[in-house]
């Protein structure tokens, strides 16, 4: 789904808490919206104008009726929680709580009553915040934008681009990422079949991740899979910086990059397997289970 037509549909999500039909002389309604990014991202900043482009059509029009309350905080998770409880204590609405598990998590923990919308996160059944995804139940409801089980799809990816991979690197970010485990198990499941090992490492900024890589990156037949998250997502050009550079050196390795808002996945060969110079990105159809590769035939041939 396109962000555009997602972000109709989180427009329409998000008026149900509100009247159906605002008139002029209707109180102000007030939207908490909670964003663990930078304030300046583009990313965030376009899909935020998104939504209120959406909610105009609606007949919601900021600061004629409706108000936005923001809290920008980055992946630190004391201002994650400082911050939650900053929106809950307004008493808005609705609250949105944009691309975040702790995020959700937190203002889950202080309010059973306030509606709260979730965006983009993870297994929110496994994690806690629903009953189920027919029937939700309390006061949380949202949109989940990947499945824990593709986990084994992404292993399975990497093993077909190179037969010959034996180990896959899988650093995560425990504070943006507390469903580590989800993924983990799913990955673990799947290695075992695919005579592949797990290496998992939690890191909790670019530094940590750098160094992570750049050991693993000696090991050969190896791949790597960033864990998607907040914190993932919000680093990726210097994910790709960093993985750029991996595919220069002598020992092959492949690196799998997912950013969560647009499941875009990159894919990095290094020259010693197909001399490859630039990281490769391929996007996934909802129609399709499998990315086309234009390097695939050459990629075999060196297999």
């Amino acid at each position: 789904m396109q962000r555009r037509e997602f972000i109709t549909l989180l427009g329409g999500a998000a008026a149900w808490p509100l009247t159906a039909s605002a008139q002029q002389t209707a109180p102000l309604r007030h939207i908490g919206v909670l964003l663990v990014r930078k304030e300046g991202d583009p990313v965030a900043q376009a899909s935020l104008a998104a939504l209120r482009e959406a909610l105009a059509k609606l007949g919601w029009m900021e600061g004629k009726n409706i108000k936005f309350e923001y809290r920008w905080v980055e992946t630190d998770s004391s201002l994650i929680q400082h911050a939650a409880k900053e929106l809950v204590a307004l008493q808005p609405n609705l609250i949105i709580s944009a691309a975040s598990s702790p995020g959700t998590a937190f203002l889950l923990q202080q309010t059973r009553t306030i509606p709260l919308l979730f965006v983009n996160i993870v297994d929110p059944v496994g994690q806690g915040f629903v009953a189920s995804m027919s029937r939700p139940g309390g006061n949380a409801t949202g949109f989940v934008n990947l499945e824990t089980s593709m986990a084994g799809k992404w292993l399975e990816l990497l093993k077909q681009v190179m037969p010959r991979l034996m180990r896959a690197a899988v650093p995560f970010n425990p504070v943006t990422s507390p469903y580590a485990d989800l993924y983990l198990n799913y990955f673990k499941s799947i290695a075992q079949s695919l005579g592949v090992e797990i290496i998992a490492a939690p890191i909790t900024d670019m530094a940590a991740f750098e160094g992570f890589v750049a050991a693993q990156a000696h090991e050969p037949n190896t791949g790597l899979i960033p864990m998607p998250s907040a914190f993932m997502s919000a680093h990726e050009a210097e994910i790709a910086a960093i993985v750029t550079r991996i595919a220069f050196l002598p020992s092959p390795t492949i690196v799998l990059s997912l950013k969560p808002e647009d499941l875009r996945v990159m894919v990095t060969i290094p020259t010693t397997i197909i001399g490859a110079r630039q990281p490769t990105w391929t996007g996934f159809s909802k129609a399709k289970t499998r990315a086309s590769y234009p390097f695939s035939s050459r990629s075999s041939s060196n297999s």
